[in-house]
């Protein structure tokens, strides 16, 4: 009798632990994966994690400009960065519904360090979901990521704050 009783003890431990071991393994793949961009070699810095059943919350900065990009006009620069910061949104995407099976929407924000003592600011915000059927036929990275449904702003290449009201981020 006593084998039964912990045997369903064991069972619910595990049913507990399992999302919590799949979070341990997504952040690992994140520091695995996002360790580099394709034009920035600077880490991804995740802030924040939140699991919710089929709903995950996952907040990050974006990546700084590459140290060889320092040459490069400011324009240049900050259209690098904004294009790194639309791959990485739309990687972690795919990272999260890859590693979190049960998980069917997720809330996702980038933001960009502003000033010294200020907040950092919202750059790319989206509610997505796992079904994106044809999304992956679209050439256009800024495309493909509004297909997928991140919210931005993009004044001639860069990313600019975005101001979304709490009711345009409810899922």
């Amino acid at each position: 009798m006593n084998g039964r009783v912990l045997d369903g003890s064991l069972r619910e431990q595990s049913a507990f632990a399992n999302p919590l071991w799949q979070v341990a393994d997504f952040v690992r793949t994140i520091r695995r994966r996002l360790r580099f961009g394709q034009l920035s070699r600077s880490p991804l810095q995740l802030l924040r994690l939140e699991l919710r059943g089929e709903v995950v919350e996952c907040e990050w900065m974006v990546r700084p400009g590459d140290a060889w990009d320092t040459t490069l006009r400011p324009r240049e620069r900050e259209r690098n960065i904004s294009e790194q910061a639309l791959r990485d949104a739309i990687r972690m995407r795919d990272l999260i519904f890859g590693a979190l099976p049960e998980v069917e929407t997720a809330v996702l924000r980038a933001f960009r360090p502003w000033a010294a003592r200020e907040p950092p600011e919202l750059v790319i915000a989206g509610v997505v979901t796992r079904d994106a059927r044809y999304v992956f036929r679209v050439s256009s990275l800024v495309m493909r990521a509004k297909l997928y449904g991140f919210q931005f702003y993009l004044h001639q290449g860069a990313l600019q704050r975005l101001q979304l009201k709490e009711s345009q981020m409810t899922f």
